[in-house]
């Protein structure tokens, strides 16, 4: 009978969706960098009505990419 409970203190602690400035905060760059990453395609953005939010995968997503980049560059 706790899972619910669980479930929402986690929530609580890791909300599934992120304001630009917090993804900003998890990437650590700056929040106009977020705006560029989305305008360009890179970040995948959620929008409830007028709000724009990332998702924890979404950002997850991106950082894969980049290390996948990484490893495919010639040395």
């Amino acid at each position: 009978m706790d899972e619910p409970q669980l479930l929402r203190d986690g929530l609580a602690e890791h909300p599934l969706l992120l304001t630009t400035a917090d993804a900003a905060t998890v990437l650590s760059i700056s929040r106009t960098t977020v705006y560029t990453l989305i305008k360009d395609g890179a970040l995948r953005p959620v929008h409830i009505g007028r709000s724009c939010r990332l998702s924890r995968t979404e950002l997850l997503r991106y950082v894969d990419g980049l290390e996948t980049h990484r490893e495919t560059e010639p040395h």
